[in-house]
């Protein structure tokens, strides 16, 4: 009889703290956010709209929202719940290679990146030219660990591409955009990587492994159907352009050592003193702008690191009031046994990532839900984080009003060309086929599988 009360007495108690109200905040936050960002975008006509939105102070009005709830809790001590919440060693690990990353970033700057894309160009006969695109945005955004920049700097070359060989330019900016997400996916100073496995506590070189054996095969599919999409174009010419090989160096030392499994930030201080040899012995910069660039790389992070900040900040609030535990026992409601769990975990990320378009945000906002379904599904730390990384990617990779897609068009209509989201959404090969290939991944390789 005893056991039994027990029993009972601790299901009341789990029943008595699920408490959706709790998770109000996020709703807050996503409703300010997503309908903010359609009223600039496609209501007012404001370039680049969803990104005008000040995302802190999104996250600062769902606080204040957290922080009115819950009334039997004093406002000193929510307070403590909050700085409880940032006391996390990896959430100060999380912001030290952000900013390190930003500045390794900005030691190189892009015409390392530029020099990749020409290089290959000139050595690959010009029908190749959209596989070459592809294959360098991959090795760009692995070596720069952001999507958006690879974007920024390959983009225009894709448009140059397309003027000269007569390859179509949504195609071109499909491949690069494509590309982009893969490196994004992979690279060990990615945000989204960097948010990843910090979030679930697990090594980077093994959230890599589990992640490149997905990735690889949607690469390969991706360049067999742009082999077939070019050998079905007429070509007129080819793109040739100087490019600086020792540049390169920084970016495949930063690569090596991540996959080596060095320390990300022994990787990244490698990186960046061989970066600043490099650029000050060629003279492609002075002290001083490197100094400067070295910074600017490092502010660039500074809202990235204050939305991992927030948001932590806030879930803490959330769990404390039970918003969690109402979150996750509709979870194991819905989804049952740990495919099911990683196919969880991957549409709760896809779906923030639809609400904020902003894949890190996503991540980070999905990191404390997906710990504890972790533990509750018997799933790894690195499996959790390659998961979350990956449907994040998937997700941002094909969303119309990503920032990578309208970095991407603005870029092409500053060249004077005129194109669309829609008019690129069909060549986006790469997001798609990683789709497929992670639900591979979850429901046919995993079958049967033990989770390790």
């Amino acid at each position: 009889m005893m056991k039994i009360a027990k029993k009972m007495s601790r299901k009341h108690i789990n029943v008595k703290k699920q408490n959706p109200i709790a998770l109000l905040p996020i709703a807050v936050f996503l409703v300010l956010y997503l309908g903010l960002g359609i009223l600039f975008e496609y209501v007012m006509k404001i370039p680049m709209g969803f990104y005008n939105v000040p995302i802190i102070i999104a996250f600062l009005v769902a606080i204040l929202v957290a922080c009115l709830q819950n009334r039997s809790v004093k406002f000193d001590q929510k307070l403590e719940i909050m700085a409880q919440g940032l006391a996390d060693k990896n959430i100060i690990t999380m912001l030290l290679i952000f900013l390190t990353a930003g500045a390794f970033v900005g030691v190189v700057g892009r015409s390392s990146a530029e020099s990749v894309a020409y290089f290959m160009l000139s050595l690959i006969p010009a029908r190749f030219a959209v596989m070459v695109l592809f294959v360098v945005a991959c090795f760009v955004s692995i070596a720069m660990g952001t999507s958006v920049g690879t974007i920024t700097l390959i983009v225009p070359i894709a448009a140059a591409v397309s003027d000269a060989s007569g390859f179509g330019l949504p195609l071109c900016i499909g491949s690069v955009m494509g590309g982009a997400m893969f490196g994004d996916n992979l690279s060990f100073i990615s945000d989204t990587t960097i948010a990843a496995c910090n979030g679930q506590g697990c090594q980077m070189k093994d959230k890599f492994r589990e992640n490149f054996f997905i990735a690889l095969p949607a690469a390969v599919m991706t360049l067999v159907v742009i082999a077939i999409l070019s050998f079905r174009t007429d070509i007129a010419g080819a793109v040739s352009q100087e490019y600086h090989l020792l540049q390169i160096v920084p970016y495949i030392l930063v690569l090596i050592g991540g996959i080596a499994g060095i320390n990300v930030f022994v990787v990244l201080i490698i990186g960046i003193i061989s970066g600043t040899v490099i650029m000050l012995a060629t003279g492609n910069t002075a002290p001083y702008d490197l100094l400067t660039n070295m910074g600017s790389g490092a502010s660039g992070m500074f809202e990235t690191c204050m939305v991992a900040v927030l948001v932590a900040a806030m879930c803490a609030l959330i769990r404390e009031y039970g918003g969690f535990d109402a979150l996750l026992s509709g979870i194991y409601r819905t989804f049952k046994g740990k495919r099911g769990g990683l196919l969880g975990m991957g549409l709760l990320v896809g779906l923030i990532d639809i609400a904020t378009a902003n894949n890190t945000v996503a991540i980070v906002m999905a990191n404390p839900i997906a710990k504890e379904m972790a533990q509750k599904y018997d799933i790894t730390p690195r499996k959790t984080a390659s998961i979350l990384d990956t449907f994040s990617c998937i997700f941002q990779g094909m969303i119309p009003y990503g920032a990578q897609m309208l970095v991407a068009i603005s870029a092409v209509h500053e060249l004077g060309h005129d194109v669309s989201a829609f008019n690129i959404l069909p060549y986006l090969l790469y997001p798609m086929f990683l789709l497929v290939s992670s639900l591979v991944a979850v429901f046919v390789v995993e079958n049967g599988r033990k989770f390790n």
